[in-house]
Protein backbone atom coordinates (compact mmCIF):
# COMPACT_ATOMS: atom_id res chain seq x y z
CA UNK A 1 0.00 0.00 0.00
CA UNK A 2 0.98 3.80 -0.20
CA UNK A 3 1.24 4.77 3.06
CA UNK A 4 0.92 8.81 1.66
CA UNK A 5 0.78 11.37 -1.10
CA UNK A 6 3.36 13.19 0.34
CA UNK A 7 6.61 12.28 2.39
CA UNK A 8 9.04 13.70 4.74
CA UNK A 9 12.75 14.72 3.38
CA UNK A 10 15.74 16.25 4.82
CA UNK A 11 17.06 19.32 2.49
CA UNK A 12 19.15 21.84 2.81
CA UNK A 13 17.85 25.01 2.06
CA UNK A 14 19.31 29.10 1.45
CA UNK A 15 17.59 31.83 2.60
CA UNK A 16 18.77 35.42 3.77
CA UNK A 17 22.50 34.34 2.92
CA UNK A 18 22.75 31.49 4.98
CA UNK A 19 22.87 27.71 3.95
CA UNK A 20 21.16 25.60 6.94
CA UNK A 21 19.18 21.78 7.27
CA UNK A 22 15.53 21.99 7.10
CA UNK A 23 12.94 19.04 6.70
CA UNK A 24 10.70 19.77 3.63
CA UNK A 25 7.45 17.91 2.36
CA UNK A 26 7.32 16.77 -1.31
CA UNK A 27 4.66 15.02 -3.39
CA UNK A 28 4.61 11.26 -3.90
CA UNK A 29 5.13 9.97 -7.67
CA UNK A 30 3.35 6.37 -8.22
CA UNK A 31 3.50 4.44 -11.62
CA UNK A 32 0.34 3.00 -11.82
CA UNK A 33 -0.32 0.78 -15.22
CA UNK A 34 -3.76 -0.13 -16.34
CA UNK A 35 -4.29 -4.06 -17.55
CA UNK A 36 -7.35 -3.64 -19.46
CA UNK A 37 -8.82 -6.75 -20.21
CA UNK A 38 -6.13 -8.90 -19.35
CA UNK A 39 -4.19 -6.84 -21.36
CA UNK A 40 -2.16 -4.22 -20.60
CA UNK A 41 -3.45 -0.76 -21.93
CA UNK A 42 -1.54 2.46 -20.19
CA UNK A 43 0.43 3.53 -17.47
CA UNK A 44 -0.01 6.46 -15.71
CA UNK A 45 2.54 8.46 -13.75
CA UNK A 46 0.28 10.11 -10.82
CA UNK A 47 -0.35 10.86 -7.50
CA UNK A 48 -1.75 7.86 -5.28
CA UNK A 49 -5.17 9.15 -4.30
CA UNK A 50 -8.75 8.47 -5.74
CA UNK A 51 -7.00 6.05 -7.89
CA UNK A 52 -10.11 4.22 -9.24
CA UNK A 53 -11.67 7.93 -10.37
CA UNK A 54 -8.30 8.41 -12.10
CA UNK A 55 -8.64 4.89 -14.06
CA UNK A 56 -12.35 5.60 -14.79
CA UNK A 57 -12.05 9.19 -16.03
CA UNK A 58 -8.80 8.50 -18.08
CA UNK A 59 -10.79 5.10 -19.83
CA UNK A 60 -13.43 6.98 -20.53
CA UNK A 61 -11.00 10.21 -22.03
CA UNK A 62 -9.63 7.38 -24.11
CA UNK A 63 -12.86 6.35 -25.50
CA UNK A 64 -13.04 3.07 -23.61
CA UNK A 65 -15.97 3.54 -21.92
CA UNK A 66 -18.95 6.24 -21.66
CA UNK A 67 -20.52 4.93 -18.31
CA UNK A 68 -19.66 4.11 -15.12
CA UNK A 69 -21.77 0.55 -15.49
CA UNK A 70 -20.24 -0.38 -18.59
CA UNK A 71 -17.04 -1.55 -16.24
CA UNK A 72 -17.97 -5.14 -14.74
CA UNK A 73 -15.13 -5.13 -12.51
CA UNK A 74 -12.27 -2.83 -11.02
CA UNK A 75 -9.66 -3.79 -8.85
CA UNK A 76 -6.81 -1.32 -7.70
CA UNK A 77 -3.23 -3.13 -6.36
CA UNK A 78 -1.47 -0.02 -5.35
CA UNK A 79 1.20 -2.70 -3.69
CA UNK A 80 1.99 -3.62 -7.31
CA UNK A 81 0.53 -0.45 -8.92
CA UNK A 82 -1.42 -2.15 -11.16
CA UNK A 83 -5.18 -1.29 -12.06
CA UNK A 84 -7.31 -4.48 -13.37
CA UNK A 85 -10.30 -3.56 -15.33
CA UNK A 86 -12.96 -5.77 -17.23
CA UNK A 87 -15.78 -4.29 -19.13
CA UNK A 88 -19.07 -5.71 -20.15
CA UNK A 89 -17.98 -6.26 -23.65
CA UNK A 90 -15.25 -6.02 -25.88
CA UNK A 91 -13.46 -3.04 -26.52
CA UNK A 92 -10.89 -2.19 -28.89
CA UNK A 93 -7.29 -1.41 -27.56
CA UNK A 94 -5.09 -1.02 -30.96
CA UNK A 95 -2.77 1.62 -30.90
CA UNK A 96 -3.87 2.56 -34.06
CA UNK A 97 -6.38 4.87 -32.57
CA UNK A 98 -4.61 6.02 -29.31
CA UNK A 99 -1.73 6.73 -30.62
CA UNK A 100 -1.39 7.90 -34.41
CA UNK A 101 -2.22 11.58 -35.30
CA UNK A 102 -4.78 12.80 -36.78
CA UNK A 103 -6.62 15.13 -38.34
CA UNK A 104 -10.48 15.53 -38.65
CA UNK A 105 -13.47 17.98 -39.94
CA UNK A 106 -16.40 19.03 -37.83
CA UNK A 107 -18.84 21.82 -39.53
CA UNK A 108 -16.80 22.44 -42.96
CA UNK A 109 -14.07 23.26 -40.21
CA UNK A 110 -10.62 22.00 -40.08
CA UNK A 111 -9.81 20.57 -36.37
CA UNK A 112 -6.88 18.37 -35.56
CA UNK A 113 -6.55 16.19 -32.58
CA UNK A 114 -3.41 14.48 -31.54
CA UNK A 115 -4.85 11.26 -31.54
CA UNK A 116 -7.92 9.69 -33.75
CA UNK A 117 -9.92 8.87 -30.40
CA UNK A 118 -9.66 12.63 -29.46
CA UNK A 119 -12.03 12.84 -32.78
CA UNK A 120 -14.56 10.50 -31.75
CA UNK A 121 -15.02 11.79 -27.52
CA UNK A 122 -14.60 15.23 -27.44
CA UNK A 123 -17.91 16.76 -27.30
CA UNK A 124 -19.49 20.62 -28.68
CA UNK A 125 -20.35 22.32 -25.41
CA UNK A 126 -24.46 23.10 -25.38
CA UNK A 127 -24.13 24.66 -22.22
CA UNK A 128 -26.05 27.81 -21.40
CA UNK A 129 -24.64 28.57 -17.94
CA UNK A 130 -23.16 32.13 -17.29
CA UNK A 131 -20.85 33.47 -14.93
CA UNK A 132 -20.11 36.65 -13.68
CA UNK A 133 -16.12 37.95 -13.50
CA UNK A 134 -16.21 37.89 -9.99
CA UNK A 135 -17.91 34.80 -9.55
CA UNK A 136 -14.65 33.04 -11.90
CA UNK A 137 -12.87 34.99 -9.38
CA UNK A 138 -14.11 33.57 -6.18
CA UNK A 139 -14.09 30.10 -7.63
CA UNK A 140 -10.33 30.44 -8.22
CA UNK A 141 -9.70 31.74 -4.87
CA UNK A 142 -11.94 29.07 -3.27
CA UNK A 143 -9.94 26.16 -4.85
CA UNK A 144 -6.65 27.89 -3.93
CA UNK A 145 -7.41 28.01 -0.42
CA UNK A 146 -8.29 23.94 -0.55
CA UNK A 147 -5.27 22.89 -2.32
CA UNK A 148 -3.32 21.67 0.99
CA UNK A 149 -1.04 19.47 -1.05
CA UNK A 150 0.07 22.31 -3.34
CA UNK A 151 0.11 24.49 -0.34
CA UNK A 152 2.27 21.93 1.13
CA UNK A 153 4.49 21.14 -1.57
CA UNK A 154 4.52 23.28 -4.61
CA UNK A 155 4.47 19.67 -6.81
CA UNK A 156 1.12 19.33 -8.01
CA UNK A 157 -1.60 20.60 -9.92
CA UNK A 158 -5.32 21.27 -8.76
CA UNK A 159 -8.56 20.84 -10.96
CA UNK A 160 -11.80 21.89 -9.31
CA UNK A 161 -15.70 20.94 -10.54
CA UNK A 162 -17.95 23.96 -9.59
CA UNK A 163 -21.05 25.31 -10.23
CA UNK A 164 -21.31 29.12 -10.24
CA UNK A 165 -21.82 29.64 -6.50
CA UNK A 166 -19.24 26.30 -5.42
CA UNK A 167 -17.04 24.02 -5.72
CA UNK A 168 -18.49 20.65 -5.92
CA UNK A 169 -15.09 18.48 -5.69
CA UNK A 170 -11.52 19.42 -5.92
CA UNK A 171 -8.47 16.99 -6.75
CA UNK A 172 -4.71 16.85 -7.14
CA UNK A 173 -2.44 15.11 -8.79
CA UNK A 174 0.89 15.65 -10.11
CA UNK A 175 -0.38 14.91 -13.61
CA UNK A 176 -2.41 18.26 -14.73
CA UNK A 177 -4.33 15.06 -17.22
CA UNK A 178 -4.61 13.60 -14.23
CA UNK A 179 -6.70 15.88 -12.14
CA UNK A 180 -8.86 16.51 -14.65
CA UNK A 181 -9.65 12.53 -15.15
CA UNK A 182 -10.29 12.31 -11.57
CA UNK A 183 -13.05 14.81 -12.07
CA UNK A 184 -14.40 12.84 -15.08
CA UNK A 185 -14.36 9.69 -12.78
CA UNK A 186 -15.99 11.35 -9.96
CA UNK A 187 -19.31 12.13 -12.41
CA UNK A 188 -19.39 9.28 -13.89
CA UNK A 189 -19.64 7.44 -10.27
CA UNK A 190 -21.85 9.64 -8.94
CA UNK A 191 -23.69 10.20 -12.08
CA UNK A 192 -23.37 13.90 -11.87
CA UNK A 193 -24.63 15.74 -14.88
CA UNK A 194 -21.88 18.43 -16.41
CA UNK A 195 -23.86 20.78 -18.86
CA UNK A 196 -24.10 23.35 -16.12
CA UNK A 197 -20.48 22.87 -14.49
CA UNK A 198 -17.65 24.51 -14.85
CA UNK A 199 -14.10 23.37 -14.66
CA UNK A 200 -11.57 25.35 -12.51
CA UNK A 201 -7.96 24.43 -13.62
CA UNK A 202 -4.75 25.94 -11.49
CA UNK A 203 -1.87 25.16 -15.06
CA UNK A 204 -2.06 26.69 -18.25
CA UNK A 205 -5.09 25.50 -20.80
CA UNK A 206 -2.90 23.85 -23.59
CA UNK A 207 -5.05 22.03 -26.39
CA UNK A 208 -4.95 18.83 -24.51
CA UNK A 209 -6.37 20.46 -21.68
CA UNK A 210 -9.07 21.46 -23.40
CA UNK A 211 -9.66 18.51 -25.09
CA UNK A 212 -9.98 17.13 -21.40
CA UNK A 213 -12.80 19.10 -20.49
CA UNK A 214 -14.16 18.88 -23.82
CA UNK A 215 -14.60 15.28 -23.04
CA UNK A 216 -16.05 15.62 -19.62
CA UNK A 217 -18.56 17.87 -21.21
CA UNK A 218 -18.34 21.28 -19.63
CA UNK A 219 -18.70 24.73 -21.32
CA UNK A 220 -16.88 26.43 -19.01
CA UNK A 221 -13.10 26.38 -18.04
CA UNK A 222 -11.05 28.39 -15.85
CA UNK A 223 -7.59 29.14 -15.25
CA UNK A 224 -5.31 30.86 -13.63
CA UNK A 225 -2.83 30.59 -16.38
CA UNK A 226 -2.24 31.18 -19.80
CA UNK A 227 -4.07 29.39 -22.80
CA UNK A 228 -2.50 28.22 -25.67
CA UNK A 229 -3.44 29.38 -29.32
CA UNK A 230 -4.55 26.25 -30.50
CA UNK A 231 -6.23 25.42 -27.30
CA UNK A 232 -8.28 28.67 -28.13
CA UNK A 233 -8.86 27.49 -31.87
CA UNK A 234 -10.48 24.09 -30.30
CA UNK A 235 -12.30 26.36 -27.54
CA UNK A 236 -13.49 28.44 -30.39
CA UNK A 237 -14.99 25.26 -32.43
CA UNK A 238 -16.03 22.93 -29.77
CA UNK A 239 -18.20 26.06 -27.75
CA UNK A 240 -16.31 26.25 -24.76
CA UNK A 241 -15.80 29.66 -22.88
CA UNK A 242 -11.99 29.59 -22.05
CA UNK A 243 -10.56 31.98 -19.42
CA UNK A 244 -7.58 33.12 -18.10
CA UNK A 245 -4.86 34.79 -16.10
CA UNK A 246 -7.29 34.47 -12.95
CA UNK A 247 -6.04 36.32 -10.50
CA UNK A 248 -5.52 39.72 -8.29
CA UNK A 249 -8.73 40.49 -8.98
CA UNK A 250 -8.25 40.55 -13.04
CA UNK A 251 -9.23 37.81 -15.76
CA UNK A 252 -9.05 37.21 -19.99
CA UNK A 253 -11.89 35.71 -22.12
CA UNK A 254 -10.32 34.34 -24.78
CA UNK A 255 -13.28 32.12 -26.41
CA UNK A 256 -16.99 32.32 -26.53
CA UNK A 257 -17.33 35.51 -24.16
CA UNK A 258 -21.09 35.25 -24.12
CA UNK A 259 -20.99 32.87 -21.05
CA UNK A 260 -19.03 36.07 -18.92
CA UNK A 261 -21.89 38.46 -18.07
CA UNK A 262 -21.75 41.53 -16.13
CA UNK A 263 -24.17 41.34 -12.82
CA UNK A 264 -26.53 44.09 -14.36
CA UNK A 265 -26.43 41.92 -17.58
CA UNK A 266 -27.26 38.94 -15.82
CA UNK A 267 -30.08 40.66 -13.65
CA UNK A 268 -32.05 42.19 -17.30
CA UNK A 269 -31.76 38.51 -18.98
Amino acid sequence: MVDSITVRKGIIKFEDGQLFDEEDQIVTEFPLTIVLNQQEFATMVCTPSELDELVIGFLASEGVIRFRDEIKSLHIDEGQGYAYVDTMTEVTTSQEYYSKRFIGSCCGKGRQFYFVNDSKTAKTSTSTITLTPEECIALMNEMQQKSIVFKDTGGVHNAALCTPNDMIINRTDIGRHNALDKIYGYCLNHKIPVRDKVIVFSGRISSEVLLKAAKIGVGIVLSKSAPTDLAIKMAEELNITAVGFIRGGKLNVYSHPERIVQESFEATR
